[in-house]
């Protein structure tokens, strides 16, 4: 490829509407690239996190002593360890203040549920770019090229003789917008979709483990959670 019909050269050569649209579409896919970044570290760590919290929840250790533990750490609580802690706090409150099994229960679990919402929306975040860039992308990119190819064949009504090689150049700049608009959306596409998937799997494994402690709640932990807010955890 000669430098005239270089990639630089065809951006540069390219109507101001297409320049701009090549910014935008730019600025979008590197924005989608840290999003997409941010969003594999997040869950990185929140998949860690649960696994060690699982093995400790599970492992039959003392609960009271685990919801201390987590209130008492620096670092805020995330995914099932918000919701244990958002669960047992209110149950272990409500059980201080001689409010019925029942209605402790029925309280705990709408604080867990709350979590649950509050986890899941934080999960989320900035997923919905993704969604937007992958589905507007490829469109913002057609638009520029419709326009470069408007204004190509606009300039060919000012020359008596119109050739293939008066127009290549310019249709050629206005496709280099389509391009783009695919460079962005794919990779975004991609990404939604991986994490959303992921996300999906975390919000059952919250909603089970919302079940799953309101049944632990309902049976056996009315001491522990006395226990806990009577050792000023809660």
């Amino acid at each position: 490829m000669s430098d005239r019909f270089s990639i630089l050269a065809l951006v540069l050569d390219a109507s101001w509407v297409v320049k701009i649209i090549l910014l935008l579409l730019l600025a979008a896919s590197v924005f989608s690239w840290t999003v997409m970044f941010r969003r594999r570290q997040v869950f990185r760590e929140i998949r860690r996190r649960q696994e060690a919290f699982e093995a400790r929840f599970w492992g039959g250790g003392d609960l009271a002593q685990l919801y201390r533990e987590i209130t008492q750490r620096k670092e805020p609580a995330e995914g099932e360890e918000a919701i244990f802690e958002a669960g047992f706090r209110e149950y272990a409150r409500l059980r201080k203040l001689a409010v019925p099994g029942p209605q402790a229960l029925e309280a705990a679990r709408r604080a867990m549920l709350a979590a649950r919402l509050r986890e899941i929306d934080r999960l989320e975040h900035q997923l919905p770019f993704l969604a937007t860039l992958g589905s507007t992308g490829p469109y913002v990119g057609l638009f520029g090229t419709v326009w470069g190819i408007m204004t190509a064949f606009h300039a060919l009504g000012n020359v008596a003789q119109a050739t293939i090689s008066m127009v290549a150049p310019g249709i050629s700049q206005a496709l280099v917008a389509t391009a783009m608009g695919l460079f962005a959306a794919i990779p975004a596409v991609v990404g939604y979709n991986r994490f959303s998937s992921e996300l999906a799997r975390h919000e059952t494994r919250f909603e089970m483990f919302v079940e799953e402690f309101s049944t632990i709640l309902q049976r056996s932990g009315f001491t522990a959670a006395s226990a806990a807010a009577e050792g000023g955890g809660a």
